[in-house]
């Protein structure tokens, strides 16, 4: 009997995807859960599975195509029209009485397929959602094996995503039956991570057949004895000629995660030639790495691939870099950004800084120049609500905040990462030198999480430390403003700092924000102002 097998739901609000590559070829033997299609959609490459296991009787996608949900894409011989016929059972044995089938063979097929060893329940266990607007993360680490026993909230895996590494727990006490992630792997929401065999009650023994549901004469296939996973629609194939197959691929296919399958194609590198150095044949990112250095340190390979003019090496992108990627295109393109920029006189407050610094030693706490900097930007921020606030696009609202959370930028080896100090303006200079020092410490040691990264409503990145003097900060979405700093230099005997603001001109007019910049170099050279109007 002929499956035609159509594009299923690729995710939330997605209509449509691209074909990547097409897996199979019209002949080909194929088994139920067997990759048919990659695609890619939704800024994330799947593949496809075999609803049943059967044979390709006709392609109907390309590679390059896009396609819609719903659309045919393969036309599956599940075998089920291959049973023999009643005129050519032998003729020693009676044909079977069709009517009497639904009462004697469907409670026989119910008894073939026993319930689970172990009689617990099987959980195929999603990767649930790591954060707001996180899509994917890179796993770091699978902490459990195939066959391992776990505990309710054990962790599974280690994944990185959003600039934070986070701890996957198991939903339920159980075994693990199936691990269908791998370290290295780029995973997306929703993907099917691990398959648990919970130690809960035992699972409901399979229900036979209705009565009035009617049954081939002849035994069907195991595979025919349950409803397929996917929706499919069942008709008798009409006669056609096999459409021609419009790609070439070796027999042998590959196992390979979709993030992995694309970096080979964007090295130039045929996966079928890559060797799998994990059990199982699994090819992971350092295998297509290496054939591509391989490839290059031959001379190209005797032209399989493009050749590279000298010598290249490739890294995968870190989560942090591809977090900060993404977000910061979406800052630049989203947000008209306008800069100004002031010189603040500091000799005097770096006098008194340094009057005080044992002070704040006695609590644990360096005082520098930034620590002061997020007091008086909170302040600022009490004076200027339109720089404490976000842009409601769609209802065209302003959604002003009456909380002082200051984002502090921090320059770590795996990349930028913003931190936020809460409630910055209900503590003094000196809790804030502390939280400072301990926000810091945690961030390049990477043990910041991802709460601690969210609901700042204002960025200060402080490049003093490392030098040089103006520059263009990129807003922080869904923040409106962001202050750079620089480092300060002598200037006709005076401590002169550099700032640049950078604002959104959508809710900040240019008079607004060159008098917030004034009041942030009025407090800096004048504490007391601090005081007076804080």
């Amino acid at each position: 009997m002929a499956l035609e097998f159509k594009l299923p739901e690729l995710g939330e609000n997605i209509e449509s995807g691209d074909v990547v590559n097409v897996l199979v070829e019209v002949g080909e033997a194929v088994t139920e859960g067997q990759s048919l299609v990659e695609i890619e959609a939704g800024k994330a490459s799947m593949e496809i599975p075999a609803p049943a296991a059967g044979t390709i009787s006709a392609i109907h996608v390309a590679t390059g195509d896009t396609v819609e949900v719903g659309q045919l894409a393969f036309t599956i011989d599940d075998g089920g029209a291959a049973a023999p016929a009643a005129d050519e059972v032998p003729a020693e044995e009676p044909a079977p009485v069709a009517e009497a089938a639904p009462a004697e063979e469907a409670p026989a097929a119910a008894e073939e397929a026993p319930a689970p060893a172990g009689g617990g329940e099987t959980i195929e266990f999603k990767l649930p959602d790591l954060g707001e607007n996180i899509e994917s993360g890179d796993i770091i680490n699978v902490l459990v094996a195939e066959g391992d026993s776990v505990d309710e909230g054990q962790g599974l895996l280690e994944i990185e995503a959003g600039k934070a590494s986070m701890e996957i727990p198991a939903p339920a006490a159980g075994v693990i039956k199936a691990v269908h992630v791998a370290q290295g792997d780029t995973v997306s929401i929703g993907t099917l991570a691990f398959t648990i065999e919970s130690s809960g009650g035992a699972a409901p023994a399979a229900a036979p057949a209705p009565a009035a549901k009617p049954v081939p004469a002849a035994p069907a296939p195991k595979s025919a004895a349950r409803e397929p996973e996917q929706p499919v629609v069942v008709r008798p194939p009409e006669p056609k000629k096999p459409e021609p197959v419009k790609h070439q691929r070796p027999v042998n296919a590959v196992s390979a995660a979709p993030n992995v399958r694309r970096l080979a194609r964007e090295l130039g590198v045929d996966i079928h030639m890559v060797k799998p150095s994990r059990e199982g044949g699994r090819i992971s990112m350092e295998d297509v790495k290496n054939h591509a250095k391989g490839t290059i340190e031959s001379g190209g390979g005797g032209g399989s691939r493009p050749s590279v003019q000298g010598a290249v090496r490739v890294e995968k992108m870190s989560a942090i870099r591809k977090a900060t990627m993404n977000h910061m295109t979406h800052c630049w393109t989203t947000i008209p950004h306008v800069t100004q920029q002031d010189w603040a006189d500091i000799t005097h407050l770096d006098e008194l800084r340094k009057k005080f610094a044992k002070k704040a030693e006695v609590h644990g706490a360096k005082l520098t120049v930034t620590a002061i900097l997020v007091k008086v930007v909170a302040s600022a921020l009490k004076a200027f609500p339109n720089f404490n606030c976000s842009i409601d696009t769609d209802n065209a609202e302003i959604i002003y905040k009456d909380f002082y959370n200051i984002g502090i930028a921090v320059d770590t080896e795996k990349g930028l990462m913003v931190p936020v100090i809460r409630d910055a303006d209900q503590k003094n200079m000196i809790q804030l030198a502390g939280d400072l020092g301990s926000i810091a410490q945690k961030t390049r040691e990477g043990k910041i999480g991802l709460e601690d990264m969210q609901g700042g409503t204002f960025t200060i990145s402080n490049l003093g430390g490392i030098g040089g003097t103006f520059f263009t900060p990129i807003v922080n979405s869904p923040e409106v403003a962001i202050l750079g700093v620089g480092r300060a230099v002598k200037k006709d005997g005076r401590m002169m700092m550099p700032l640049s603001l950078s604002y959104d001109h959508r809710i900040i007019d240019g008079a607004d924000g060159a008098r917030f910049i004034r009041w942030i170099v009025d407090a800096l050279e004048e504490p007391l102002l601090l005081a007076l109007e804080g």
